[in-house]
């Protein structure tokens, strides 16, 4: 019922869309190798971002 207060992280957000994205590359890499190989570029950005993310959450002090 209240979903619409939950709130999500960037983080999560990212992490969420990666998820998404593999599991797109491994069943559509079985019909079509070329956008399996565009969607795994995608992901690997995504990841990028998702270390980049976590490398500064954790740089910062408490």
């Amino acid at each position: 019922m209240f979903h619409w207060y939950k709130y999500k992280t960037d983080l999560l957000k990212l992490q969420e869309r990666y998820c998404k994205l593999m599991k797109s590359v491994y069943y559509i890499a079985i019909k079509n190798r070329e956008k399996s190989d565009r969607l795994h570029e995608e992901a690997d950005k995504v990841l990028r971002k998702i270390r980049k993310l976590e490398h500064q959450l954790l740089s910062i002090p408490n």
